[in-house]
């Protein structure tokens, strides 16, 4: 009787390890599978992700005026009058500066009695000369004396002219160098002036921006001052470009006019970088 149960019990023994053996294969962690090969069209959706998200891109620029200049006095004198203080708007033509150039006058006056007389000394010798009672050299030396005394008088004025100093164009004072009743010297810088009827961004860009930037593409600046939008357009672009850092510089404009705007503002540009990107 004992014979006949052993193969009973190797029945439900061999039923039970098969069942053991079912559930450790299925409870064990699955080997990873191998990451898929990206085909040509993941590939693109991945490229495309790329451009958008370096599409939009924040680069810091300055805001600077189009047109700026520092004047200088051009003769040695006393400042008689400068009516344009810092911050103040002048228009094309305005005088900025008035030296004090009496002594300029002077000397102009001088030179044109001194061409009076050379006139006369020559109408003189003409005379002489169709009397036959002056040598031609005589003759020709007071013509010359004539054209010097002529030559002084241009001078004169021209430098008498140096003494108002005109505003090249319409714009403000950024800033004073010199102050009334003070002597300047030739060359001395009296004013710095701009003008802000047109504001420009500089900023630098990436290198490879040329394959598709170009002047009139949009762009948008947000003022860290005023905390506010502006858009604008590129307006030039630089003709080298850096070959340590891949750069180049680039401007743009600001579109209408924004009186909260001075120029020394700062802020972040945010250009769409790739058409295929919008």
């Amino acid at each position: 009787m004992g014979t006949s149960l052993q193969p009973h019990y190797s029945w439900r023994g061999a039923l039970c390890a098969a069942v053991l053996l079912s559930v450790t294969a299925h409870g064990q962690a699955q080997p990873a599978s191998p990451p898929a090969t990206k085909g040509p069209a993941t590939a693109a959706v991945a490229e495309a992700a790329t451009v958008r998200t370096a599409s939009r891109m924040e680069i810091r620029a300055q805001l600077t005026p189009r047109r700026f200049t520092t004047l200088a006095s051009e003769v040695g004198a006393r400042i008689q009058r400068m009516p344009f203080a810092e911050g103040m708007s002048f228009s094309e033509g305005q005088v900025l500066v008035a030296l004090d150039c009496s002594v300029q006058q002077a000397q102009l006056d001088k030179s044109r009695a001194e061409l009076e007389a050379a006139e006369h000394t020559f109408k003189s010798n003409q005379r002489l000369s169709d009397l036959n009672s002056i040598g031609q050299l005589e003759l020709e030396l007071s013509r010359v004396a004539v054209n010097r005394a002529r030559a002084e008088v241009s001078g004169q004025q021209a430098l008498l002219t140096k003494c108002s100093i005109a505003a090249p164009f319409s714009g403000r004072v950024a800033e004073q160098k010199a102050r009334e009743q003070q002597f300047v010297q030739p060359g001395q810088a009296l004013l710095d002036v701009l003008d802000d009827s047109v504001m420009e961004l500089e900023f630098i860009v990436p290198s490879h921006w040329l394959t598709w930037l170009k002047p009139g593409l949009p762009l948008r600046v947000v003022i860290d001052e005023t905390r506010r939008a502006y858009p604008a357009r590129f307006t030039r672009i630089g003709a080298r470009v850096d070959p340590v850092s891949q750069s180049v510089k680039v401007a743009a404009a600001i579109d209408g006019k924004h009186p909260e705007l001075v120029a020394g503002m700062s802020g972040r540009i945010q250009v769409q970088s790739s058409p295929s990107a919008q």
